[in-house]
């Protein structure tokens, strides 16, 4: 008997998702926000060889579960690419002062009551403009969340606002891969799933931005006010605080509303930071590079530094210190370490069939329209949680849903929207899913403190389950 023909049984598919979320909650109660340091690495690692286990002895051959890993970590690669320049970028930034520029002047902009709702309108505008909720969070995020913490808002409110805005705008850009890639596996077009989409997202991002204003209301003080100043004052005495600097922010986001690929685009951005360092921050260059030789060896060291390592800007306030430091690529090591790990045990569930099987169940429940796409929604955030990456989360519920559909007499934009409203929004709330894990370590914030506050993402997949059930907006076959 061929791989091929080998079906394992429900039970035996769920065995190794029974044991990961196991140990998972074994780690949540014994590490607690330390859980990324390792030991959901290591879950993930042992969920594989359980998953493996099991595989052999059903029938496959070890070799179709080593084609399934690399499969699945081939797949990754793009993602671990984008997120070793994200940390260069970040550091370069730091370096050159225009993360700094960013929180010098929001804080002239924005205040404690508008914070919250202001910064994810803003996260979805440049979202929506360059069709990346990642290059969003790497610059925007990372500015708009050091202007959080500097008026006294807890990182994981401003976090949850931030992500918001990123997620709506990447699901309604015609920019956006996972924009791209809903259509094309439930089989309509791109504009016809855009506008039909509306009808759920809209409301969603509507309710997530009036929490955001309501809790914006709630936590305005006059102390965070006094401490702009301070804020600002420490650091201008640091950095040469100009408008010419976010020339490179500015130069990101056309190059990505141009179509470039994010991978060229971000390291443009990386080395243009650089070359602002040695132009506008030659006193920083001598710090981060301890002073020795002449200045171009002194720039030379501290741009190397600052893309690959940790650096950190001392200033006289303590605030102020905690927001001018960055890892560099080395400091995303250990998300990239997670994804690997969340790809083998995503490898081998798929290549031996026990995510279908799993899924093929599911569909078997479902008998209305509502329950349809409950199942349907259901089924991404599993896939989220269990294969680690979004994009799976989208391409195998749509394959497996696509005929289910056109047999229920649904249009295909039904999936398409069910897929993005479930499959986009969740994966930045898993810890080890590609999303969560990147996201969490750019932000410098723990999934698990920022995602109550993720209110666009939390409400989006109830509100296609709602409308379902409501039958609001449900377009039929036979309708003309």
């Amino acid at each position: 008997m061929t791989d091929k023909q080998i079906r394992p049984s429900l039970i035996q598919s769920l065995i190794p998702i029974l044991f990961l979320i196991t140990l998972l909650s074994l780690n949540v109660y014994f590490f607690g926000d330390a859980t990324l340091d390792g030991s959901n690495q290591i879950a993930l690692i042992l969920s594989a060889g359980v998953a493996s286990v099991i595989a052999l002895k059903v029938g496959f051959r070890w070799s179709t579960m080593l084609d399934g890993i690399v499969s699945s970590i081939s797949s990754a690669m793009s993602s671990i690419l984008i997120l070793l320049l994200i940390g260069s970028l970040a550091g370069t930034w730091l370096l050159s002062g225009i993360v700094p520029a960013m929180i010098y002047y929001g804080l002239n902009i924005l205040n404690p009551t508008i914070f919250l709702f202001a910064a994810c309108v803003v996260s979805a505008i440049v979202s929506v403009a360059t069709g990346s909720s990642w290059s969003t969070i790497a610059t925007l995020g990372l500015a708009l969340l050091g202007i959080g913490q500097t008026l006294g808002m807890s990182e994981g409110v401003v976090a949850g606002a931030i992500i918001s805005g990123a997620y709506f705008g990447d699901k309604m850009s015609p920019l956006s891969d996972t924009t791209n890639l809903a259509p094309a596996m439930a089989g309509t077009d791109l504009f016809t799933h855009i506008r039909y989409m509306a009808y759920t997202t809209i409301p969603s991002i509507a309710i997530a931005l009036i929490i955001f204003l309501v809790l914006g209301f709630m936590n305005s003080s006059e102390t965070d006010i006094e401490q702009v100043g301070q804020v600002q004052a420490a650091i201008q005495d640091k950095f040469n605080i100009n408008l010419w600097l976010f020339l490179v922010p500015a130069a990101v986001i056309f190059m990505i509303v141009k179509k470039i690929s994010a991978i060229p685009a971000l390291l443009i951005g990386t080395l243009l930071g650089g070359v602002f360092a040695i132009v506008f921050q030659p006193q920083i260059i001598e710090i981060i590079s301890g002073g020795t030789g002449n200045f171009f060896e002194q720039s030379y060291r501290a741009v190397m530094v600052s893309m690959y390592g940790d650096i950190s800007i001392t200033t006289s306030n303590q605030m102020v210190n905690d927001l001018l430091s960055t890892g560099g690529m080395y400091g995303m090591l250990n998300t990239i370490w997670l994804i690997i790990c969340a790809m083998v045990f995503g490898g081998v569930m798929e290549s031996t069939k026990m995510l279908q099987v799993i899924t093929g169940s599911i569909i078997k429940l479902a008998n209305s329209t509502g329950s349809l796409v409950t199942s349907t929604a259901t089924t991404c955030v599993f896939f989220n949680v269990t294969a680690s990456d979004q994009y799976l989360a989208i391409v195998v519920p749509g394959r497996m849903f696509a005929d289910t559909y056109k047999e229920r007499g649904l249009k295909p934009e039904v999936l398409s929207r069910t897929l993005e409203d479930s499959g986009t929004v969740t994966s930045v709330l898993i810890p080890w899913n590609t999303c969560g894990a990147t996201q969490s370590s750019v932000l410098g914030v723990s999934t698990w403190t920022y995602a109550p506050y993720a209110f666009f993402n939390i409400i989006s997949p109830f509100m296609t389950i709602l409308f379902a059930y409501l039958n609001i907006k449900i377009r039929r076959i036979s309708d003309k």
